[in-house]
């Protein structure tokens, strides 16, 4: 279900019920009409009738949900949306469950459902945690953290990336520790990644093998990687990530739904996506 085409078409139509009301059926519907003026002599205006000056329900359904369809139109595809994570790809930053805001105007102002760029806010950081529909299948939302930017050598081997030839630090950072439906990943070791413009933590899982890779980033495209790095799917084995593709920067969990454990986690609330 693509809920930015339904706003769009919602607020299209009650929208267009509401003009049209406005400026033709309100008239013949009250009967507020001005005889023609006879020469040199004023109009008369006929009095309405009451009962049939009455908005019929589906004229007064559309008034009353345009401004709300509207509002939330202009909110979701401006400035922020929100997303749930379905999975635990981008452990241990984002757990499954987590409910996240994403920044719909860091990356360029974009028409709803055509996701034409009409306005360039910026670009995309290395460490970034981005959310883009999904190269292979559009239809589907993807979110991993930006490591190549256009230009960048990237590789990856023996656990560690780097970035035009140099490694990007790792350091030891305890053993993963979760709940409910998290805990499967309980044990992992945990490293805190340093990408030289900010630091992040990354689960690392031993002695899992994985086929060291070389890229350079094409123009206009991105390499994205989870940071639970043995189990997500990402530019390693799917390619880039177009910039046409790309739908915001996420930058809080606003809550944390359970669905194995059935609780909230309170502790995840107003968390800043780092």
């Amino acid at each position: 279900m693509d809920l930015e085409l339904i706003l769009v078409i919602g607020t299209l139509v009650t929208g267009a019920v509401w003009l049209l009301d406005k400026f033709f059926l309100r008239k013949r519907r009250t009967g507020v009409t001005q005889q023609r003026a006879r020469k040199g002599e004023p109009g008369e205006e006929i009095k309405p009738d009451a009962k049939a000056a009455k908005e019929p329900w589906h004229i007064e359904t559309c008034k009353s949900f345009f401004p709300i369809l509207l509002i939330v139109l202009i909110l979701r595809a401006f400035v922020a949306e929100p997303f749930r994570i379905p999975s635990g790809s981008m452990m241990p930053t984002l757990l499954h469950g987590d409910f996240i805001l994403v920044n719909k105007f860091t990356y360029g102002i974009r028409l709803p459902v055509l996701h034409a760029k009409i306005m360039d806010t910026g670009a995309p950081r290395r460490g970034d945690v981005a959310v883009f529909r999904f190269p292979v299948n559009p239809a589907d939302d993807y979110i991993k953290r930006i490591i190549g930017l256009p230009g960048d050598r990237i590789e990856y081997r023996n656990k560690t990336v780097f970035v035009n030839d140099r490694p990007m630090q790792q350091a030891s950072n305890g053993v993963y520790r979760g709940t409910g439906s998290n805990s499967v990943m309980n044990g992992i070791p945990v490293f805190s990644e340093d990408l030289e413009v900010i630091r992040h933590d990354v689960m690392i899982t031993y002695p899992r093998y994985n086929i060291p890779i070389v890229e350079v980033v094409p123009e206009n495209h991105y390499f994205v990687m989870g940071d639970n790095r043995d189990h997500s799917s990402d530019s390693r084995s799917w390619g880039f990530v177009p910039e046409e593709n790309l739908v915001g920067r996420a930058f809080l969990v606003w809550m944390n739904w359970d669905f194995a454990g059935k609780k909230f986690d309170f502790g995840r609330i107003g968390k800043k996506i780092i």
